[in-house]
């Protein structure tokens, strides 16, 4: 039996490189394939292939680690597959080429996030503080962004710049793998802490109303969100001609810092499933501000609102799969999170954002993507009533 002793700060210096890579790719990615020529449709339909292949990765990374339980190769694997297609891809320029790196990109890149969070949860158990340790990871987002802003050479602007970025840090993600405190041996049963907000991991059934509504919100909110992680970049080069993307990424970056760094206390109190609630409305102000006024003090306003869009999202959103799944299938369960839960909708949010922006432009794109945001809010309350959750969700 393991000991429930777990030390969690080496699992530390991964998340601090592991979002290394996020700052590297995330803000930029776009970029790169706009700056290999392609159209924004077809920036869409790549970035589409990207989340497709990103869906791929976790659940097959993640169905080997429930089986094997090798995280540290399967970590090692997941860094060196996006070091060694950065490059071809900023140098082969041909649609189908650019499908098949980026699709290889993609299946490395977010398989390493799911089995990281996978490893580290079933380590450090129930009772673990999730946002102490993940907080590292917005720090070096911050860093890492507000360096490639700044930067004296290889400045991200073009697609062989962003690709020595993108090697660079993936081959650096590889060294911390080697300290984490991994294990063969499943957590112990004993009683942990519980959140006041969802069933025991004992329950019988994982598929519940209680996990359809926390499903849905995840969903929605991924598939909003598109329009910042995805065209945001664009809209603020080509419609606000504003060259700050690094710097507007940090700054909503670091909202998130203080709600990872409280999340525990945050989460006990109100429980997961309003948080995420929460987070789908911040989504949606967010994009309707980029919307109606594109603006560079609105647009800086609204980057604080990543403090609910992803500073409190995202932990909610790793209490609330970690709930619904055991340790024992804690790997598939990170798996639907990233796949599921982030990656399909984020798959067809890409393909039909470049159609809009295509047709529309940026802002109607925004304005369209808050509106389905604000319905799942009401779709959540509506459901809380009728399914009567209160009792679930109430601290």
């Amino acid at each position: 039996m393991m000991s429930s002793a777990v030390n969690e700060n080496r699992f530390i210096p991964s998340f601090f490189f592991s979002s290394v890579s996020y700052a590297a790719i995330t803000p930029f990615l776009a970029l790169m394939i706009r700056d290999l020529g392609y159209s924004t449709i077809l920036v869409g339909v790549l970035l589409g292939i990207f989340e497709g292949a990103g869906i791929a990765g976790p659940l097959v990374f993640g169905y080997c680690a429930d089986k094997t339980k090798k995280y540290r190769l399967l970590l090692v694997v997941s860094c060196v597959i996006p070091a060694l297609s950065a490059f071809p891809l900023a140098l082969l320029i041909h649609p189908l080429a650019s499908a098949l790196l980026i699709a290889s990109l993609a299946f490395g890149f977010k398989a390493n996030t799911s089995l990281l969070d996978a490893a580290t949860t079933i380590q450090i158990g129930t009772a673990g503080n999730y946002g102490r340790i993940r907080v590292w990871g917005s720090i070096s987002f911050v860093l890492t962004l507000l360096w490639l802003q700044w930067t004296p050479f290889l400045k991200p602007v073009s697609a062989v710049n962003i690709a020595f970025w993108i090697t660079l840090v993936s081959a650096a993600s590889i060294i911390p793998v080697f300290i984490l405190p991994l294990s063969k041996e499943k957590l112990s049963n004993k009683a942990s802490p519980v959140n006041s907000d969802t069933p025991k991991i004992g329950m019988r059934k994982i598929i519940t109303v209680y996990f359809a509504i926390g499903f849905i919100l995840v969903f929605f909110s991924r598939f909003s969100m598109v329009g910042f992680y995805t065209y945001f970049p664009l809209y603020l080069t080509e419609e606000v001609q504003w060259n700050a993307v690094g710097l507007m990424f940090a700054i909503a970056s670091m909202t998130e810092i203080p709600c990872m760094v409280f999340s525990r206390v945050i989460i006990r109190r109100f429980g997961s499933l309003p948080l995420l609630a929460l987070a789908v409305f911040g989504v949606c102000v967010r994009l309707l501000l980029l919307a109606v006024f594109p603006f560079k003090p609105v647009i800086v306003a609204a980057q604080l609102l990543h403090s609910l869009c992803f500073g409190i999202f995202h932990p909610a959103a790793i209490n609330f799969f970690t709930r619904v799944f055991p340790p024992e299938k804690r790997g598939l369960g990170m798996s639907v999170y990233l796949s599921l839960g982030m990656g399909l909708p984020t798959l067809i949010g890409n393909i039909v954002g470049g159609a809009i922006v295509h047709a529309a432009g940026f802002r109607f794109m925004f304005g369209v993507y808050s509106a389905i945001s604000g319905v799942m809010v009401l779709v959540y309350f509506i459901f809380r009533k009728k399914a009567n959750l209160t009792a679930i969700t109430q601290p």
